[in-house]
């Protein structure tokens, strides 16, 4: 397989995997292609040209990953074009986004609970074990961050 072939194959496994999160899969294809750039910003007619993608779905996926945070805009000195490349601490950022949706979990949990305040254990037992989970992962996740930080701080 020559090395074109292997990047393609792998900013498709990139966009696959997130087109199943819920993601448009051009939008995956654009990450996918970020993380492997070189340079490692790039312009929208080299992400045309590299996806093999028309442009307006080029358009529409960076400014979909643009508001998500996940990509950032920026212009080179003496250049008039736009370039795209990865937010730094891009992943970090994700799941600090998800650990306030564990929370906002965990308070649904709470509230099927009180709902189901005086029915037997039986029927409490999904939303006690949701509440349980989220819990736990709202418990970890500040120490799991404080951690990486750490880690990130040593390489």
């Amino acid at each position: 397989m020559s090395s074109d072939d292997s990047y393609r194959h792998y900013v498709e496994e990139f966009a696959l995997l997130f087109e199943q999160s819920g993601l448009n899969r051009t939008a995956g294809r654009i990450l996918g292609w970020l993380h492997v750039a070189e340079p490692p910003h790039q312009t929208m007619p080299d992400l045309v040209e590299k996806l093999g993608a028309s442009k307006s779905s080029i358009s529409t996926a960076t400014r979909s990953l643009l508001q998500m945070g996940m990509i950032e805009k920026l212009s080179l000195p003496g250049e008039r074009r736009d370039y795209y490349r990865m937010v730094d601490g891009v992943w970090t950022n994700a799941l600090r986004d998800r650990n306030h949706e564990i929370t906002l979990l965990r308070e649904l949990a709470d509230r099927g609970l009180t709902l189901l305040a005086d029915e037997p254990a039986e029927r409490r037992q999904r939303l006690q074990e949701m509440r349980d989970m989220f819990a736990f992962f709202e418990q970890e996740f500040p120490r799991l961050f404080a951690r990486w930080e750490e880690e990130r701080k040593e390489m």
